[in-house]
């Protein structure tokens, strides 16, 4: 199948990385865009167009995770807020232990049309995040 009929790899991307940072204990938080259509999170915890969610299943409830979006529930200062990320607007998903995950290119537009000042916050939140680079078994190379 050409490159341009298949789908995004992002979604599957998500699922396994997920599934991998729960099965080894550890807790998958994901860096979303809030500045993206279609993002529902509490308006008062964006931070500079972003928003840092812990996804772990102890912390949400009705969680799903499918091609287009992940959605749960999840209590906010006391208060069950129901939480809507759309696959684009996530930026990277990884382990809060140890850092251990991927960063993604977004794949979208934002509804903001201010850029400098965005573009500023972005890359002072990039420099505050550490990720470490995830290695294949050195057998399988």
């Amino acid at each position: 199948m050409p490159d341009e009929l298949m789908t995004s790899s992002k979604p599957y991307l998500l699922r396994a990385l997920y599934e991998w940072i729960v099965d080894n204990g550890c807790t998958p938080h994901i860096d979303v865009d809030t500045t993206l259509v279609g993002v529902v999170v509490p308006p008062r915890y964006k931070r500079a167009g972003a928003i840092i969610l812990n996804i772990a299943p102890r912390a949400t409830n009705k969680f799903r995770m499918d091609n287009e979006a992940i959605e749960f529930e999840a209590r906010v200062d006391g208060v069950v807020a129901r939480i809507f990320i759309p696959v684009n607007a996530i930026k990277s998903i990884y382990a809060r232990e140890n850092n251990q995950g991927m960063i993604f290119a977004l794949e979208h537009e934002h509804e903001e049309t201010a850029a400098a000042p965005k573009l500023e916050a972005e890359k002072s939140a990039k420099e505050k995040q550490k990720f470490t680079v995830i290695k294949g078994d050195a057998a399988a190379d």
